[in-house]
């Protein structure tokens, strides 16, 4: 049977109807007479979200999250595809695991989850990894990472990016120069010199773009960079993209908003990897993003138990929850700033993530796409609170928040997945 969405606006303000039917969109005419309709209430619909950067930490580490509270906590922030980062235990680096991991998410149904593989074998950096097996698996692997860890090697990252090349897969590279980072707590800075804690230099991150797009155009093979942090890095990835080089790169919602200064409560909440940076750099990263540089938002969603984030800075672990407040966060720093408009936005979270990711079917509201949708309310402000986070984890710095913009359902091909 077709369903009918009526009295909902899209991210412009244009009254519309949607219509889909067997889990994928149909055009409004095309609906049948018997169909049944939702009355959307003057809210707003947008494309399902699509994440490229998710840690759901799923096989070994379940005390932090799994494959489905990791996808609960996502439509219930609007995303409706997740792509799982592949430092699990054992490490995602074989088409068995990457296997499990896609299944896990079939079998739940909540929202689709695909497995990023390891570049190199247990993200050691000494030898490729099966990406070639795992491309072939089931969950047809497309973009390889040693996210937590950056392939530091040269030859390793040519061969690399060589290999991928031969089915349009993907490096998607967390650039951080090891030997200029160990020990390293926060961002080099004055804060940190104040603080006394380690610094983390933008030239550590920098240095690794800066060679990884060399080799991205040496090769002609696609490169992503994960979570960019600095002023320096933008102007890397823009001179890239004006030299034609196959480069892109994402940004996480709290390096949008949150500086280096939140350090000074020594609360480890704000502790994450790559570091909260200076108000420079989010400035250039959201100008960044802004202009096509930068061409989308990823969560970098990392769960951690309590007892790795409640405690000392130096003991705590990297890493915050984003799922469920990016949406929120990012209007906050992009549309509420002024730098863009809701309808500018949303391709940066849905549409360009699923063309990086080659995931067919998703990000756009079109006829013969997934019905993959969320409706919000843009006038809406809500609290974060700890007792009401999805996600299995509580660790998110935006705890006591008041933010713009809620999500009140969520859709995956379909069906109704999340309810507020």
């Amino acid at each position: 049977m077709s369903i009918l969405l009526k009295n909902v606006k899209t991210a412009s303000g244009d009254l519309v109807e949607i219509a889909f039917e067997s889990g994928r969109f149909i055009e409004p005419k095309d609906a049948s007479k018997e169909a049944q309709v939702i009355d959307g209430k003057g809210l707003t619909v947008i494309p399902g979200l699509v994440d490229l950067h998710t840690h759901l930490r799923e096989p070994g580490k379940e005390d932090a999250e799994t494959v489905l509270s990791g996808s609960k906590a996502a439509v219930s922030g609007g995303y409706t595809a997740i792509s799982a980062m592949p430092n699990t235990n054992p490490v995602a680096d074989t088409a068995g695991v990457v296997e499990q991991v896609y299944r896990l998410g079939q079998v739940h149904g909540i929202c689709d989850v695909f497995p990023i593989g390891a570049v190199t074998v247990g993200q050691l950096g000494k030898s490729l990894a099966e990406m070639g097996a795992m491309n072939s698996s089931e969950a047809k692997v497309r973009i390889f990472s040693d996210d937590g860890n950056c392939v530091w090697d040269s030859l390793i990252m040519r061969r690399a990016l060589e290999y991928v090349k031969s089915f349009d897969g993907l490096i998607a590279q967390h650039a951080e120069d090891p030997r200029l980072t160990h020990d390293s707590q926060m961002n080099e800075g004055a804060v940190s010199a104040e603080l006394g804690l380690k610094g983390w230099p933008a030239a550590a991150e920098e240095s690794i773009i800066a060679r990884d797009i060399l080799l991205s155009e040496h090769v002609g093979s696609r490169l992503h960079i994960c979570h960019l942090t600095t002023a320096g890095g933008v102007e890397l990835v823009r001179w890239a993209k004006a030299r034609g080089i196959q480069v892109t790169a994402e940004v996480t919602p709290h390096h949008l908003l949150l500086t280096d200064e939140k350090a000074r409560s020594y609360d480890p909440i704000y502790k994450v990897n790559p570091p909260l940076r200076t108000d420079r750099d989010v400035q250039a990263l959201r100008e960044g993003l802004a202009d096509g540089t930068i061409d989308i938002v990823a969560t970098d969603h990392a769960p951690h138990p309590a007892e790795n984030k409640e405690c000392e800075w130096a003991a705590a672990a990297f890493g915050m929850i984003g799922l469920e407040t990016s949406l929120s966060i990012t209007y906050l720093a992009m549309v509420k700033s002024g730098l863009m408009k809701l309808e500018d936005l949303l391709p940066k979270m849905a549409k360009n993530p699923a063309q990086i990711g080659r995931y067919e079917g998703h990000g756009e509201l079109k006829p013969g796409n997934w019905a993959n949708f969320a409706l919000i309310d843009t006038s809406a402000i809500w609290k974060v609170e700890r007792t009401g986070i999805v996600s299995k984890s509580k660790n998110s710095p935006f705890v006591g928040s008041e933010l713009p913009v809620k999500v009140i359902k969520t859709f995956f091909r379909g069906n109704e997945v999340y309810s507020q």
